[in-house]
């Protein structure tokens, strides 16, 4: 059975496959809000149904407990032919979206898809909440199976496949966890992990991104004096909670911009000649991608040593994500705070430990307490970066699925954001992740009129049918 068939069968099947789509967006599947609890729950039914059809064993799997139930977890599996010898994939997306506030933005109704013809350098496309993030990528996989079955009779054309799609992912995954750990059994089965959720380098240049970077958060509280205070009475008397944090804060940083939390680049490779020479080679331009956030090109630093690309592919960071503390209320208040917060972000690579990052922190901070004060802290949790082998065999046989299906070699990226996800099958089952997204820079995601271009759902459509015939060894057949 070629690859080619199948892919006939999509195209041949193509306005179906955009119906079923756009079915599945008219879904109001908002995970975070109590009272879509019934249409998230009917988004994965939906998906469920999508996947008997293929011949898929399917179950639908609750989650959170009887006081406080969570989401449904959709959890299938195909068996694989008997001579089957590739990887188990495990697949892994989410079925739930974004609120769609505001909605005053949106130039069309949020649940109600709309088909939009291209029009200047954007391609024809659906508009609706979930069809970039993560249903039009779901969908790509769903159509790939459908295509298979259809043509072969086999579910997963023959591949050992377990598809895990859940619907609190907007919400943090709160649920996941347990989930994962209650099913290790079944999930340790699988050899590595799919991942339809990430974007191409632009229009017609897909890409597979084979490493993502993980995240520790801590929120750190100064504490001076019982009760705010007089600025002219107590000026120059007391420590300021502010004075003394903004002082403490503007110490994680050398002259080279390397945190000096000790021990905090525990863990990150150093990159090779060849990821930096090809990362040179892709063309990114960091001074055009300063110039569309309103900024010059002398804001482009960072870690001593490394260029954009390296800094957000391969390089820890350090960010203060908000300061709390004293008046900020119109016209003026001569207050001394009783304390003041900050809330810091890490973005770890490689092997670096979020949780050791964390208590390095915690323990960094307190080894500069200010005279007369106290802290506190809240250790608001992260996940582990995740990096994929460039030369393990089923990244190859992606590799080798997207050039025949695309007719273009993908890049080889990285990503600066994280996908807690895989962090937790890494640390949880020892799972790589593989990031095999079609989505593009311009998808407005999580903001009004959302979009996804129908040649980005077909290139992806038919990368996962590839795929499957890369892991059969059917391809050339």
């Amino acid at each position: 059975m070629s690859t080619q068939r199948v892919i006939d069968w999509l195209t041949e099947h193509e306005e179906q496959s955009i119906e079923r789509f756009m079915e599945w967006l008219r879904i109001p599947s908002v995970g975070t809000d109590p009272k879509h609890d019934k249409d998230t729950a009917q988004a994965a039914s939906w998906a469920a149904d999508h996947l008997k059809d293929s011949g898929f064993s399917v179950e639908l799997m609750k989650t959170g407990t009887t006081e406080n139930p969570g989401q449904p977890i959709v959890l299938a599996t195909s068996p694989g032919d008997d001579e089957y010898t590739g990887p188990h994939i495990l697949f892994y997306g989410h079925y739930d979206v974004q609120p769609a506030d505001p909605i005053e933005l949106w130039e069309s109704a949020p649940f109600e898809p709309v088909r939009k013809p291209a029009e200047g350098q954007i391609g024809e496309r659906i508009v609706a909440r979930g069809a970039c993030d993560d249903k039009g990528q779901v969908m790509m996989f769903l159509e790939a199976m459908r295509g298979w079955y259809e043509t072969t009779g086999k579910p997963g054309g023959g591949v050992r496949y377990t598809v895990l799609l859940e619907g609190e992912e907007e919400s943090g995954s709160v649920n996941l966890e347990q989930f994962v750990q209650d099913n290790k059994d079944i999930l340790s089965k699988t050899d590595v992990c799919l991942i339809s959720d990430t974007g191409m380098l632009g229009r017609g240049k897909p890409a597979i991104t084979y490493g993502v970077r993980g995240l520790a958060y801590i929120e750190v509280t100064l504490i001076g004096p019982d009760q705010d205070l007089h600025s002219g009475l107590w000026g120059g008397k007391v420590p300021n909670p502010i004075n003394e944090l903004t002082k403490v804060l503007a110490q994680l940083w050398d002259n080279d911009r390397r945190v000096t939390i000790p021990n905090f680049y525990d863990g990150v490779r150093e990159l090779t000649d060849t990821e930096r020479q090809e990362w040179k080679e892709l063309g990114v331009d960091p001074i055009a991608a300063l110039r569309s956030i309103g900024m010059p090109p002398e804001a482009n630093i960072g870690e001593t040593g490394y260029t954009a690309t390296e800094r957000e592919w391969a390089r820890p960071t350090c960010d203060i994500n908000g300061i709390i503390a004293g008046y900020t209320g119109p016209g003026a208040k001569t207050v001394i705070p009783s304390t003041a917060s900050a809330k810091l972000s890490f973005r770890l690579v490689d092997d670096q430990d979020s949780d050791k990052i964390a208590q390095d922190a915690i323990e960094w901070f307190k080894q500069r307490t200010p005279p007369g004060c106290t802290w506190s802290f809240e250790n608001h949790g992260g996940g582990a970066p995740a990096t994929c082998a460039t030369e393990s065999a089923p990244l190859q046989a992606a590799f080798r699925a997207i050039n025949k299906a695309c007719g273009i070699k993908p890049a080889m990226i990285k990503s600066g954001g994280s996908i807690p996800v895989a962090g937790l099958l890494k640390t949880t089952i020892g799972l790589e992740t593989i990031f095999m997204g079609f989505g593009l820079e311009d998808d407005r995601v999580h903001s009004p009129n959302e979009k996804f271009e129908l040649d980005c759902f077909r290139m992806g459509a038919r990368s996962h049918a590839a795929l499957v015939a890369e892991l059969t060894g059917s391809s050339e057949d």
